[in-house]
């Protein structure tokens, strides 16, 4: 079998996802990056392949088209040198959801959700088959503030944070690492593409990609399931976990809480 030093990538092309191109191979990986943008993807396979001599193909794929989500899948499912996945692909629209166009929110569940979903389900089973694996779900910060950006967006982010806890749980003891990296605001095309001007935003709220992936990779090194890039003390996460899972014993019961029935039935 050979060795599995691959990395697959997602929304390779620019931003987030280039960036994580560039340490990757560094870091001794070889790579194939996945997005729409083949001129793009080129160009930045080239650059890498001079400075670091890895491998790096380029895999043109829009991850909202069935067909091209296969073909992702596939290569996934047949290469046995992929060992980890990095799901990044991923869109915004910005604004409340009622009034917005329902095609491009379902267009922004179908990559952010669907493709994620399903390339990690192949990547998962390999890896399990193999006993070695490493899948990275880039979510947000705002899986945890919903309040602060859309319904779907925000919601298609908590999605890739559950899915992220619950595999770390659920893969325990088949030698996977499971990460999930939540970024606050990073200057990247995202934001343009949503309609929102970057210069209007406080520009010491807006983080570098460069700095943001360095932060998530050594939150990787660290062994870290959950990173948040920006959160200087990670107690600050821990307590905030630590909340959520002491909810488990009352989550559910077979009577309703005291406060929710009839004064003559508190008994």
């Amino acid at each position: 079998m050979p060795t599995a030093n691959t990395a697959l990538l997602t929304g390779a092309s620019a931003g987030i996802g280039a960036v994580y191109a560039d340490r990757l191979a560094r870091r001794g990986h070889d790579l194939i990056l996945v997005a729409r943008d083949e001129t793009r993807l080129n160009a930045l396979a080239a650059r890498l392949r001079a400075e670091t001599g890895r491998v790096v193909e380029v895999l043109p794929a829009d991850l909202a088209s069935r067909p091209d989500l296969l073909r992702v899948e596939q290569r996934l499912r047949q290469d046995a040198s992929i060992g980890m996945l990095l799901n990044n692909a991923g869109i915004a629209v910005a604004g409340p959801m009622q009034g917005s166009d329902v095609d491009r929110l379902e267009a922004m569940v179908d990559i952010n959700i669907t493709a994620a979903l399903r390339l990690a389900h192949t990547a998962v089973a390999n890896f399990m088959a193999r006993g070695a694996g490493t899948l990275i779900n880039v979510s947000s910060v705002l899986a945890l503030a919903p309040e602060r950006f859309g319904a779907v967006y925000s919601g298609s982010k908590a999605f890739l944070l559950n899915l992220s806890l619950s595999l770390h749980t659920e893969l325990a003891g088949f030698g996977i690492r499971v990460q999930a990296v939540l970024p606050g605001a990073t200057r990247t095309e995202l934001w343009g593409k949503a309609g929102i001007d970057m210069a209007a935003m406080p520009a010491d709220r807006l983080m570098d990609a460069g700095e943001m992936v360095d932060a998530a990779l050594a939150g990787l090194d660290l062994g870290e399931v959950v990173t948040i890039p920006s959160l200087p003390d990670r107690a600050d996460w821990v307590r905030f976990d630590d909340a959520r899972l002491a909810l488990g014993p009352n989550l559910s019961l077979a009577r309703a809480a005291a406060r929710y029935r009839a004064t003559g039935d508190a008994a």
